[in-house]
């Protein structure tokens, strides 16, 4: 009873302010076409458990620049190439920071990680340090011996298991978590300390960064089901676990004298020329970061496309085809074949189109009131792209819902790159810091896979199942499950 009191009188609350606040805009514009809501929740009454075709559907009715209110907020969805160039290209200074999500708040120590920081002097030094040590070309080249021994030790497990089904996700994902705890803390980290992976997927499941209670400001309040009070006790845990692997790393400093890792250089240099200084939280931030969006992309997006693959055998034996060309069976695919290997790099861009792994992006919101597209923006609204139903609309992509590698092959994809249709990254300033990254650690380790095994689904499974699931990112609801055969000479799983 007394629930249903505060959320009456704080609807009635929120009603009279809107009322009192419908003043004349400061500008002539009008708002970007949308949908009306109720006051307190906005349009979310009028969203399905199918968000992204809600949000996707929506858009067909009132355009790709469309205005509405999730909860009390003001927020502009974007839905079509030509819209996303205007706001990451002309409106980009404006659209710079992240929205004050409570719980990306909770999770990314009050925003001070790259993702969700405020954008600034500090920000703009975290970019640069992630840019300069462990993200660019220069660190990228220098860290590849690491992912060739752990893409190694994936092939050779796999190889031993050959006999059994094997659950893809699980195998990539200490791939990709060992592959980054080497790169940070030089250590392994899927098996060592043995939480990791239990709190790793406790952040991943608990909805990201991101919930829907986050729209309603009352719904924070009361958390009637407790998932705000759960958020902070797994960051609780997350940070106890964090701060001892760091303890640990500075206690065998002398172990790592002439190859230090991204921590080690970043505490060398956490001061920049302008005086800002990453302090010890920023650093549990990126750790954060990069434990979480600098792996479970890669993971997905690989798992995706591998499922495309299994159930499409014809894509399966062309990328082998190609592969073997180039490499032939007697190694294992290097990096430095990857150039050589269009049909492989057209088949990483499709999944990237039809599975985007942010599939509204991250939030972006505005500075100040601007204008795009002859609409007016007031301040604080907060920006999704669709990318989700950019990528699989007929008005883009003919027949979106086919994976067609193919499409990619007439220029590289770069054409769809330039004309903001294939932009699984995000755009403008804040763009995926480890956009090189992640396109690299898909491509080798898809590649790599595909290269050393023969693939098939369980007897009596024609088709993987493609059920989609969003949460932290675009997973498969169903894990893809298969069982393999080795197709190279021994030697190339030693």
């Amino acid at each position: 009873m007394e629930v249903a009191v505060v959320l009456l009188f704080s609807a009635f609350l929120c009603l009279l302010l809107h009322r009192l606040l419908r003043r004349r805009r400061p500008s002539h514009l009008p708002l970007p076409p949308g949908p009306r809501g109720f006051p307190l929740f906005g349009v979310l009454p009028l969203l399905n458990p199918d968000i992204l075709g809600s949000l996707f559907r929506l858009s067909k009715r009132y355009g790709p620049l469309m205005y509405l209110k999730l909860g009390n907020r003001g927020t502009l969805v974007v839905s079509s190439p030509a819209a996303a160039r205007a706001i990451f290209t002309t409106a980009d200074a404006h659209f710079a920071n992240r929205p004050p999500l409570p719980t990306a708040s909770m999770v990314t120590y009050e925003r001070q990680d790259i993702i969700f920081g405020t954008y600034g002097p500090r920000w703009k030094l975290l970019r640069k340090l992630c840019v300069t040590h462990m993200l660019g070309a220069r660190p990228l080249a220098d860290s590849a011996p690491i992912r060739r021994e752990e893409v190694g030790i994936l092939l050779r497990s796999l190889h031993d298991s050959c006999d059994a089904p094997v659950v893809v996700p699980d195998a990539l994902m200490s791939t990709v978590w060992n592959i980054m705890g080497r790169v940070l803390l030089s250590k392994r980290v899927y098996e060592d300390p043995p939480e990791f992976k239990v709190k790793m997927r406790q952040v991943l499941a608990g909805n990201g960064f991101f919930s829907v209670m986050d729209l309603v400001p009352v719904m924070i309040w009361l958390d009637l089901q407790g998932f705000h009070k759960e958020v902070r006790d797994v960051h609780l845990q997350f940070d106890a676990m964090i701060s001892k692997m760091l303890a640990d790393h500075a206690a065998s400093a002398k172990e790592r004298e002439g190859r230090p890792d991204f921590i080690d250089l970043v505490m060398q240099n956490r001061t920049g020329s302008d005086g800002e200084t990453v302090s010890d939280v920023n650093i549990k931030g990126l750790i954060l970061d990069m434990f979480t969006a600098g792996t479970d992309p890669a993971k997905v997006v690989t798992e995706w496309a591998l499922a495309e693959m299994v159930s499409n055998p014809e894509i399966m034996k062309r990328a082998q085809s190609e592969i073997d060309q180039v490499v032939g069976k007697g190694r294992r695919l290097e990096e430095a074949d990857l150039p050589s290997l269009p049909y492989l790099q057209a088949i990483c861009k499709e999944a990237f189109r039809k599975f985007p792994p942010a599939p509204v992006g991250l939030p972006h919101c505005t500075f100040e009131a601007c204008e795009v597209e002859g609409y007016y923006i007031p301040a604080d609204t907060q920006l999704f792209v669709n990318l989700w139903g950019m990528g699989r609309d007929p008005d883009v992509w003919e027949e979106p819902m086919e994976f067609r590698p193919e499409r990619f092959l007439s220029d590289g994809g770069r054409g769809a790159e330039n004309n903001f249709e294939l932009i699984p990254f995000g755009g403008g300033r804040r763009v995926c810091v480890g956009k090189q990254s992640g396109l690299l650690l898909v491509q080798y380790m898809l590649g790599s896979l595909v290269h050393s095994f023969d693939w098939r689904l369980p007897a009596g499974e024609k088709k993987a199942d493609m059920e989609e699931k969003f949460l932290f990112s675009l997973s498969k609801a169903v894990p893809l499950t298969v069982l393999l055969s080795p197709r190279l000479a021994p030697s190339a799983y030693m």
